[in-house]
């Protein structure tokens, strides 16, 4: 099984850039890992928060494939501990799914059709984190999934 995190926009601060490279790299050595970025769907002054939202989501929709297995992170979604999350990415693999695809949305969150689209909500936090920090929490608790499934010693309880 191959994960993907499809993300908007490019992460602008270079300490988040590397950190959250440093935990691709250390995934890649259980699974393939890739992130996708989608190009930002700049606010133009005739543009409003819906527009953003259905240009973001077409985006996104244009790289999944059919057979994907689609997870929002989003602050709607079901939320789990590290032991949980570890325990639903098993079972994503142990069910022959080819490709496992996480979305981090835009600022403004995701349209209707990207909601329509999705097989499951997963939310990191009931807080609100910025974008570019989820990347970086959400591949480290990848990481630590793996590393759960493993039996290796980075994850305490």
């Amino acid at each position: 099984m191959d994960i993907t995190l499809l993300v908007i926009g490019k992460t602008t601060s270079r300490e988040i850039a590397a950190l959250t490279e440093s935990y691709v790299s250390r995934l890649r050595h259980y699974v393939p890992f890739r992130i996708v970025y989608i190009p930002d769907a700049k606010k133009g002054k005739a543009a409003d928060e819906a527009k953003q939202k259905a240009n973001e989501g077409e985006m996104i929709l244009s790289v999944l494939q059919p057979s994907d297995h689609v997870c929002l992170l989003d602050e709607h979604g079901k939320e789990a501990t590290s032991i949980e999350f570890s325990s639903m990415l098993q079972k994503r693999m142990a069910s022959g799914l080819r490709r496992l695809v996480f979305v981090i949305g835009g600022p403004y969150g995701f349209s209707k059709a990207v909601y329509d689209r999705a097989d499951s909500l997963l939310s990191l936090s009931r807080m609100t984190f910025n974008h570019e920090m989820v990347r970086l929490f959400f591949t480290e608790q990848a990481y630590r999934a793996m590393t759960i499934l493993k039996g290796e010693p980075y994850h305490h309880e």
